[in-house]
């Protein structure tokens, strides 16, 4: 077994995982114990938990369409997924930077404590899904039930939103330029004030989006679920 090298240390040039020749769980044990600083990864061809688990500041860019769970847990990985991405992209992410310039399929990002998601693309249903303090910007639109129980965070939407926007949120800030189609549960539009298109400015230039934090809308709880009512007994 090779000997984990410092990243911090190791050499600068990518070392390459061909996933049509190599496995996911090889590329994976590589990861979760690096000897570079750099990974490319080769003929993904839909695999399931490419690059999940990162706890190191790694550079990976994988060329090709990912499964489910890719980038799952990371936690300080700068991660790009050159394709579309299945089921739970970034889910749990902790820290870091997940990218993918496709599309993503339901529940990017999911449960997510930290860190940025960017899906260039579309997302489907359930984008940020209980998300507890994870930054997603998607610069397409997005599907129904989209942060559902949302926490904490940020989620910036450049295109469309599905219905049930929002719905049961907590704390999390929703951004949306285009339309959206109903709000969910205790989720109401609020004023955009100057600190809100100062942070949306921030996080559209972190995404590396151009975008007019004018032509957005905000959106958030109106803290109505927060409190027991008595017509709320059975």
């Amino acid at each position: 077994m090779t000997a984990t090298v410092d990243p911090g240390t190791a050499p600068d040039t990518a070392t390459v995982f061909d996933l049509a020749k190599q496995t996911v769980r090889a590329l994976n044990a590589e990861l979760h114990e690096p000897t570079a600083r750099r990974y490319t990864v080769l003929n993904p061809q839909g695999a399931h938990a490419v690059a999940a688990g990162v706890a190191t500041d790694l550079t990976i860019d994988v060329h090709g369409h990912v499964g489910y769970y890719a980038a799952g847990m990371n936690d300080g990985g700068r991660i790009t997924i050159h394709g579309n991405a299945g089921t739970g992209v970034a889910e749990n992410m902790m820290a870091g930077l997940v990218r993918v310039t496709g599309d993503a399929s339901q529940s990017a990002g999911a449960t997510a404590h930290g860190g940025l998601l960017v899906i260039e693309g579309s997302a489907s249903m359930r984008c940020g899904i209980s998300m507890k303090g994870v930054d997603i910007v998607v610069g397409g639109d997005i599907g129904p039930m989209s942060a559902f129980m949302a926490q904490a965070g940020r989620l910036v939407v450049l295109g469309d939103a599905g219905a049930s926007l929002g719905d049961s949120i907590y704390e999390a800030r929703i951004y949306v330029r285009g339309k959206v189609e109903s709000l969910g549960a205790d989720c109401i539009e609020k004023e955009m004030r100057p600190e809100h298109a100062a942070e949306l400015a921030e996080l559209l230039a972190a995404a590396d989006m151009a975008a007019d934090p004018a032509d957005f809308r905000r959106y958030g709880s109106a803290r109505r679920l927060y409190h027991f009512t008595a017509g709320n007994e059975y």
